[in-house]
């Protein structure tokens, strides 16, 4: 990932002077798609790396601005979101997890479930409760591993199964998932991006681009699904003649390719409204989440019918594609 970093990729939507790239979301979801051609896991983590570095340089003063995203869009330091908590996943406001303010730090104390690359990475985005309950109540903190009363569970178990005596591993296993857990853990008042009772919002505007990056990994390896189906449609011969022939197969591809012409143009749609502020960003970036997302896991799962013979590969990129579907 580091050398992926030197072309840019670290901080490609944040701002040149700490060391981003400073592209668009349009040109962002273009990276994304390409990179997820190749693996859908990687691309993903580094889809929430870039969301964590941006919300920093979005929300963040001067002074954490410059301490934090130069190390980030190196990726000389690694950054996780954490919002979701093992009582609150999609209801977000309800999370638990405190921060008490006492003096000039805020003592955190509660957990975050399922957090990609937690206990491996270096910056902790963290959205906790500091004030009443509700969306108002809830601030953001940068916690830096290392930080007495951070701790990490135990690494999740990715999805295993044997096919042909060899064992397989299908999920999103370049980057580990573990919970993160907060034990009276002292973050410093100057950790705290933004005001007291911003969380939530800087929480939503982080997850908006974040519905184009997950859709647009989708878009990615869907698009990969669909080239080795050609591939494999060209070279298998049945009753003497290739597969690609046979007019059925023939227009499952053209309706393959119709679906990631239709997801692609409205990730591009969101990608534009987004960078342009416009009144249906958010409206657009959930639409591409939803029909995006399951389009293409359908086109993966049709893949994965066509294909049995190469089972293990296009079993791994429909299992990621399936990872990216949740809601």
């Amino acid at each position: 990932m580091r050398k992926a970093a030197q072309l840019g990729f670290g901080g490609i939507y944040v701002r040149p002077e700490v060391g981003g790239s400073g592209l668009s979301r349009l040109d962002t979801s273009i990276i994304f798609e390409a990179l997820s051609t190749g693996c859908v896991s990687t691309t993903a983590y580094i889809s929430i790396h870039n969301m964590c570095a941006w919300m920093i340089d979005t929300f963040g003063n001067d002074e954490q601005r410059k301490r934090f995203c130069p190390d980030l869009c190196s990726m000389e330091k690694f950054a996780s979101y954490c919002l979701t908590e093992p009582g609150s996943g999609s209801d977000a406001a309800s999370l638990l997890t405190s921060a008490q303010r006492k003096g000039d730090h805020y003592i955190l104390n509660g957990s975050k479930a399922f957090i990609s690359g937690g206990g491996d990475t270096d910056v902790y985005v963290v959205m906790c409760r500091t004030g009443s309950k509700g969306p108002k109540g809830i601030s953001c903190l940068v916690v830096e591993k290392g930080t007495p009363g951070l701790s990490f569970g135990k690494k999740e178990k990715k999805v295993q199964f044997t096919v042909a005596d060899v064992d397989c591993c299908v999920g999103w296993n370049s980057q580990p998932t573990r919970a993160v857990i907060f034990e009276d853990c002292a973050v410093p008042v100057t950790c705290r991006l933004g005001n007291e009772g911003q969380g939530f919002n800087i929480a939503m505007k982080g997850l908006n681009g974040g519905r184009i990056n997950i859709a647009s990994c989708s878009l990615g390896a869907a698009h990969a699904s669909v080239l080795l189906a050609r591939d494999h449609l060209l070279v298998r011969k049945q009753f003497g003649e290739t597969l690609a022939n046979n007019q059925f197969l023939q227009f499952k591809l053209a309706e393959m390719a119709t679906k990631l012409v239709a997801s692609r143009l409205l990730v591009r749609e969101a990608a534009t409204a987004l960078q342009e502020n416009r009144a249906d960003a958010v409206s657009l970036c959930s639409m591409a989440k939803l029909f995006v997302t399951d389009e293409c896991f359908n086109v993966s799962h049709t893949v994965q019918r066509l294909i049995l013979c190469t089972f293990y590969h296009v079993t791994t990129t429909k299992s990621n594609v399936n990872l990216t579907n949740t809601k």
